[in-house]
């Protein structure tokens, strides 16, 4: 996966992305759908590396990190950095959630809820179509 520049990453056209990302990630990234539990990819995935967001190569999370929350998504107790994600309020679907996005290209990666694991009590539940993942060795 090529690392987009993130300043020209948001500027991309609809067609842009649709040409660079695969059907369920660019419904998952550019359009804020959410895929069917434990049916992406990643769930299970054990390996040590990073994962980076699908559209911009920007890192995201670390497998350090991951967790098994029995949720159906990859799983996180925090990002990668302090910068790596943003945040909104999220009032979709008759509730309130607080969606959470590549802070470079504002891809949607998923939400953010208290009842995760210590050290952070928080769980990152993320679409694993909206991430790319990099062995250890590689990233």
């Amino acid at each position: 996966m090529s690392k987009t520049d993130p300043r020209t990453a948001s500027r991309k056209t609809d067609a842009e992305w649709k040409a660079e990302l695969s059907p369920e990630a660019y419904q998952i990234t550019r359009c804020g759908a959410t895929e069917r539990a434990f049916t992406g990819p990643h769930l299970t995935n054990k390996a040590a590396g990073a994962y980076a967001c699908v559209c911009c190569g920007q890192p995201l999370f670390s497998s350090e990190t991951k967790y098994e929350s029995g949720s159906g998504w990859p799983s996180f107790t925090a990002p990668a950095g302090k910068d790596a994600v943003a945040e909104r309020v999220d009032t979709s679907h008759g509730m309130s959630r607080t969606e959470v996005l590549c802070a470079h290209c504002e891809a949607h990666l998923g939400h953010v809820f208290p009842d995760g694991p210590r050290p952070t009590g928080l769980r990152y539940c993320i679409n694993g179509h909206a991430l790319a993942f990099r062995p250890k060795d590689e990233a």
